[in-house]
């Protein structure tokens, strides 16, 4: 049994579990205040739809936008755990503000600052993963971060669901609390030994957009394909409660969707090392597309419930094999680079179908953000077949 258990993490590393225990801890602070946050937004603090499409979609593209100059920095310094770390700092010190907020325009604030800190410690991090293993070894290495960040979504919820309604604290309260697991995360980076990479850097930093291979390039055309439809999570979760779920049972199927995103993404990382990053990319693509109708053509709670839980694979397989495939396209010395503005083109585009989800729940209805999101998973579908290389090495 050892043995085998041994076998299944074979070339991995220390720095690979600390950094997936770092992704853990920040998870569970951030996913306490996740399922609460539209909540909070629009029964406590009295916003709308829109606002909430607004408010997590621009918090969701400063994260992401910042993690390509996070990861050009690091690229420029050849350090990635400084960057890293301040990251981390920052965003566990936001949390706590978000629950002083009296209005939505201060909340909004508190929430950019926590999603600036997740974007600078991001690009640096996966850099500190993918150089933590083995090329061949890659993407199970970042599969056991994703479990990490995955779990942590998990335990978020449940967490705040039990200090909720068992120990009957204030909404404010959780938002307080998640200060303590973003500084154990903060405290696993610490114990990282950075490996340095042999390269002689620029006077100055370079974006190094002009570097990047063709293959690169049509990854992230492919991806913005079907980013542009892919919006906030919060629309799922107001979609619950809008077919009737309490609070404690929508944060109950949140919880269970991340459980499900922890449980698939390291086999998901492994199965791609094996069958290909592209194959297994479309995959997720796929449920996504299955989901998303699922959300728009149903009314009822236990079947809304399913489908969410069922949409957990694609966000497991999606934040795994995702990042791994970025990196493949680049040599080590551009790799935080090339995550870095991986992730930025993610998040703009989810800022953007975020923006457009929030207009279409308010002006047209509720299940036209989920038919929009189906089109462009099956355009995305179609760009990933057609015009991403599968090999990599053969682009750069």
């Amino acid at each position: 049994m050892a043995g085998s258990v041994q076998r299944y993490f074979a070339g991995l590393s220390r720095n690979t579990f600390l950094l997936a225990a770092a992704s853990l801890f920040a998870d569970i602070s951030t996913e306490m205040l996740y399922p609460v946050l539209p909540v909070f937004l629009t029964q406590t603090l009295k916003a709308s739809g829109s606002i909430v499409g607004l408010v997590d979609g621009f918090a969701q593209a400063a994260q992401n936008i910042v993690q390509g100059f996070s990861g050009a920095l690091s690229d420029k310094l050849q350090r990635r755990k400084p960057v890293a770390i301040f990251g981390y700092l920052l965003a566990a010190s936001a949390k706590p503000l978000m629950g002083l907020a009296t209005v939505w325009p201060a909340l909004f604030g508190a929430r950019l600052l926590d999603r600036v800190g997740a974007g600078t410690r991001s690009a640096p991090r996966d850099a500190l993963i993918a150089s933590s293993v083995d090329e061949e070894n890659r993407g199970r290495a970042f599969g056991l971060e994703g479990v990490g960040d995955n779990a942590g979504a998990f335990l978020g919820p449940l967490l705040a669901a039990l200090l909720l309604y068992a120990v009957h604290v204030d909404i404010r309260t959780i938002f307080y609390l998640a200060v303590i697991p973003g500084l154990l995360a903060f405290l696993m980076v610490l114990l990282v030994k950075e490996r340095r990479v042999p390269f002689s850097a620029k006077s100055k930093i370079d974006i190094s957009l002009g570097r990047f291979p063709k293959g690169y390039w049509r990854y992230l055309l492919a991806t913005a394909l079907f980013g542009i439809g892919n919006s906030s999570n919060s629309f799922l979760i107001l979609r619950t409660q809008d077919v009737g779920a309490s609070l404690e049972k929508t944060i109950l199927i949140y919880a269970g969707f991340n459980l499900v995103a922890a449980l698939i993404s390291y086999p998901a990382g492994s199965l791609s090392d094996r069958w290909g990053r592209r194959n297994l990319l479309l995959a997720s693509f796929v449920i996504f597309l299955i989901a998303y109708l699922g959300f728009a053509l149903t009314q009822n709670t236990l079947m809304i419930a399913g489908f969410f839980v069922f949409y957990g694979l694609y966000q497991g397989i999606f934040r795994a094999v995702g990042k791994a495939f970025a990196s493949d396209f680049v040599p080590d010395e551009l790799r935080a680079s090339a995550v870095g503005w991986y992730s930025t083109s993610v998040g703009l585009l989810e800022l953007v179908a975020s923006v457009v989800a929030g207009l279409l729940w308010d002006r047209i209805g509720h299940v036209a953000v989920f038919y929009y999101g189906a089109l462009f998973a099956l355009i995305g579908c179609v760009g990933l077949i057609l015009i991403v290389p599968a090999n990599p090495e053969r682009s750069r």
